[in-house]
């Protein structure tokens, strides 16, 4: 597809028409004039449901652009925009508001990456947190950083914790013990990005004041949080500190009630009045220590002080012209994302139309091989070698796609890792931010299962995670997304386990052009990769490419995962090519935003109840 593709005039249109229905229902229009900050206004009032129609419409600014799961933290960021801060200042203030907002995914106690481009600085890059100093050498104008605050390993955590007497995967110790909990990254590194890439317009308890308002003064129990609790009523109600915060009697608090976290909001206050080392040193740390502890874990205050986030060179790739930028390891999903798209480059998916047999047969096809090859190759690059290079070599992707047949869907017997080194030379939650300046913000986080493993630590009103279950507890076992992981990904003291999170950059001629990312566990690189696709290939305005039913295959188990709403016809024909064709539940929340022309489109997801696009 050229770069001056139709994209650009149907996006156009359908932009205006969202830019007047927004003009109509007395959405913001403009920023006021940049200022210091000085008190934040009260916590803003629950956004009114949108139709369905408008959520099929991308939402046009001008000036900035933030969406993600949540409405209520949408607009937290939307007014650190309107303020004068930066996109890393508006994503700083989302992710803390998330985790009042959205306590199944947003989080303190969990982790993630981030990714952040920087407008019209130099190109650096970075490994094991420290400064390696220009990427090409070059003056680019422009610089893109990968923030990795992973969980990590606890000191004495070892290869065979969590098998069985047997030998077996011990599947409830490392998703439902204290065994399971990780050493949290999420707030050094929502803290690390503000210190080195925020404006210097706010400082990071301004940041955190809008969170710490929403936790104490309380937010509606609708939308999403109103559905999730309700399916987490068991998970919650083992640990008493958590039916303190989430319950009224022997219920979940009900649709309409007002959950208040006084816990959570002294915690914030503590951190933005003294900053990281208040989560993760004195009393906080002790308390998180031991309720981990009491649940039988292994992690130490020791553990919480050693933390650090990582700054990381991102993969690159080239598909049709585009240049694709993500996510490294530990993190497998920019690789497999970029290892994905150089397959399908080989084919004329556009030729095939959107949502074909003959697309999605090739889209399922091309990922099988990069799962495979997931399970064996990716793992923490501080102990093991990733071979991201010969992974992401075009050659690599030929030799791949020389074995698909067109015609015959490959069971998972017949696909196996590659051998890439010759080549060498649902329960998460994303959100995207871009300002008026070009800076942009790519972030995924999670506390891996909804609500991790559902104990708050008593006095702090953190959620705790169960990311070690993403470590492979034995090679060739699968963890609770079906994944198979290899010894590259065995636990081991201080490791990060490895990811399938994938916040995305696409540059067209070297401007930004599209921020994307997704929840959805083993699902966020097709999700990912489907937006992607249904915006280069089939030219799909933003809100279109987001909203579009998706499938999904990952190696093992050999099923083709589709969502309701492709077709019974289409259906059909690719059980006749043989897949194992299963269709159900939803995939992601692909909370995106693309930049065009001088316009901003933005799209949430509308998998989701109480996502939010919204512009200052």
């Amino acid at each position: 597809m050229s770069p001056t593709s139709p994209v650009r005039c149907a996006a156009r249109t359908l932009l205006l028409a969202a830019a007047l229905a927004a003009s109509l229902a007395g959405l913001p229009a403009g920023l006021s004039g940049p200022a210091r900050a000085q008190a934040l206004p009260p916590a803003p009032e629950p956004p009114p449901i949108q139709s369905d129609e408008a959520r099929l419409l991308p939402v046009l600014a001008s000036r900035g652009m933030v969406s993600s799961q949540d409405a209520l933290a949408t607009r937290v960021g939307v007014e650190i925009l309107r303020k004068g801060g930066n996109a890393v200042d508006a994503a700083v203030a989302v992710g803390f508001a998330l985790a009042v907002t959205l306590p199944r995914a947003g989080n303190l106690g969990g982790g993630g990456f981030m990714m952040v481009h920087r407008a019209g600085a130099r190109e650096t890059g970075g490994e094991t947190g420290k400064e390696t100093g220009k990427e090409t050498g070059k003056e680019t104008g422009k610089e893109t950083i990968a923030i990795d605050y992973r969980e990590t390993a606890p000191a004495a955590a070892t290869a065979d914790m969590f098998l069985n007497p047997q030998g077996e995967p011990d599947r409830a110790a490392s998703t439902r013990s204290g065994k399971a909990v990780g050493v949290p990254g999420t707030v050094r590194g929502l803290a690390e990005a503000h210190r080195r890439y925020g404006s210097g317009k706010f400082t990071l308890a301004e940041l955190i004041a809008p969170a710490e308002r929403l936790a104490r003064d309380g937010i509606p129990i609708e939308s999403g949080l109103a559905d999730s609790l309700p399916r987490a009523a068991g998970l919650l109600g083992h640990w008493p500190s958590s039916r303190a915060v989430f319950f009224q009697g022997d219920h979940v608090l009900p649709r309409g009630a007002i959950l208040r976290q006084t816990d959570l909001a002294d915690t914030l206050k503590a951190i933005a009045e003294q900053g990281p080392d208040a989560f993760y040193e004195g009393p906080i740390a002790q308390k998180i220590a031991a309720a981990v502890q009491g649940a039988g874990g292994i992690m130490t205050t020791a553990d919480l002080a050693a933390y650090r986030p990582e700054i990381r060179t991102p993969v690159r790739g080239r598909y049709r012209g585009y240049e694709i930028v993500s996510m490294p390891p530990p993190s497998s999903g920019g690789v497999h994302l970029i290892e994905i798209l150089n397959i399908l480059e080989g084919y004329d998916l556009a030729g095939m139309g959107a949502g074909s047999a003959g697309a999605l047969h090739m889209l399922a096809e091309a990922m099988k091989p990069a799962y495979a090859d997931r399970a064996t190759w990716l793992g923490d690059p501080a102990r093991t070698e990733v071979p991201v290079a010969g992974l992401t070599a075009k050659p690599y992707a030929a030799a791949l796609r020389e074995k698909i047949d067109p015609d015959r869907a490959k069971t998972a017997a017949e696909v196996s890792a590659g051998n890439p080194l010759p080549h060498e030379s649902d329960q998460t939650t994303h959100f995207s931010v871009v300002d008026d300046q070009g800076n942009a913000v790519s972030n995924t986080y999670t506390l891996n299962f909804s609500y991790g493993i559902g104990l708050v630590a008593e006095g702090t009103g953190v959620l705790l995670n169960n990311e070690m279950d993403d470590f492979s507890a034995k090679t060739g076992a699968r963890n609770a997304y079906g994944l198979v992981g290899g010894e590259a990904n065995a636990v081991a003291p201080g490791a990060r386990p490895l990811s399938s999170m994938t916040p995305t950059f696409v540059f067209r001629d070297g401007k930004l052009f599209l921020v994307t990312g997704s929840p959805g566990g083993s699902r966020i690189i097709t999700t990912v990769l489907q937006v992607i696709v249904n915006v280069l290939d089939f030219r799909m305005n933003l809100a279109q490419a987001v909203a579009a039913p998706r499938l999904h295959h990952q190696w093992q188990p050999d099923v083709l995962m589709a969502e309701e709403g492709i077709s019974p016809d289409t259906l059909a024909l690719l059980r006749a090519k043989g897949h194992n064709v299963k269709v159900g539940a939803t995939s992601g929340s692909a909370n995106s935003v693309m930049a065009e022309d001088g316009l901003l489109a933005g799209a949430s997801d509308p998998r989701q109840r109480g996502t939010l696009a919204e512009g200052p």
